[in-house]
C-alpha cells in the first residue's frame, strides 16, 4: 500500500452512506480516478469545502483496495464560475464530457491542462460559447476521436453522445443560446 499527493479537479461526486462521498477527480499524472472521501458530509468536516465540484485542489490519497482521501487543500474554488448560473452550466458540461470520454487511470496531461485552462477562461470570459466549442473540438482531437486537419461539424454534441454511448445530461441546463 502506498500514499501519494496530486493536484486534481473535482469533476463529479456521489454521496455514499451517511457521511461519505465518492469523488471523480481528473489529475495530471494519474488521469481520472475515483476516490472515497470518508466523513466529508459530517457538519464537523474540515475537508468538505475543499472537495466541491469544480474545485482545483491538492489531494493526499492513500492507495488501498479503493483510493481514500486523507488530506485536501483547495487551490482554486472557481468562484467566478459558481456565482454565475450560465457559466456553472458550461463548467458542468465540460466536466461531464471529461468524465464520459476519458478512461480511468490513464494519464493524459494534455486533457488535464485543457480542462484547467478552460475553467479559468470560463471564469473571465463574458461569452463562453466559443470557448466551449473549442473545448469540444480539442478534447476530441486529443483523445483521437477526430483528426486535427478535418473540419468539425456544426453540432459536435450528437457525435460525442455516440462515443459516450449515452445522452449528455448537462446539455439541458445549458443556456438556450448554446
Amino acid at each position: 500500500m502506498r500514499s501519494f499527493k496530486t493536484e486534481g479537479i473535482i469533476i463529479k461526486r456521489k454521496n455514499f452512506g451517511e457521511a461519505d462521498r465518492f469523488l471523480t477527480v481528473l489529475t495530471p499524472r494519474y488521469g481520472k480516478i475515483k476516490i472515497l472521501a470518508k466523513g466529508v458530509r459530517k457538519i464537523s468536516s474540515r475537508r468538505s469545502s475543499h472537495i466541491e465540484l469544480l474545485n482545483l485542489s491538492y489531494l493526499s490519497i492513500h492507495e488501498s483496495k479503493l483510493p481514500i482521501l486523507t488530506e485536501v487543500e483547495a487551490i482554486s474554488y472557481f468562484e467566478g464560475l459558481k456565482n454565475d448560473l450560465d457559466k456553472s452550466a458550461y463548467a458542468f458540461y465540460v466536466c461531464e464530457l471529461v468524465d464520459g470520454l476519458l478512461a480511468e487511470r490513464q494519464e493524459n496531461r494534455l486533457v488535464y491542462d485543457l480542462l484547467r485552462q478552460t475553467l479559468y477562461d470560463l471564469e473571465i470570459d463574458p461569452d463562453p460559447r466559443k470557448k466551449i466549442k473549442k473545448f469540444e473540438e480539442e478534447i476530441l482531437i486529443l483523445l483521437g476521436f477526430w483528426p486535427r486537419e478535418t473540419a468539425f461539424i456544426e453540432d459536435q454534441s450528437e457525435f460525442i453522445e455516440n462515443i459516450m454511448e449515452h445522452r449528455i445530461k448537462t446539455k439541458r441546463i445549458l443556456p438556450s443560446s448554446f
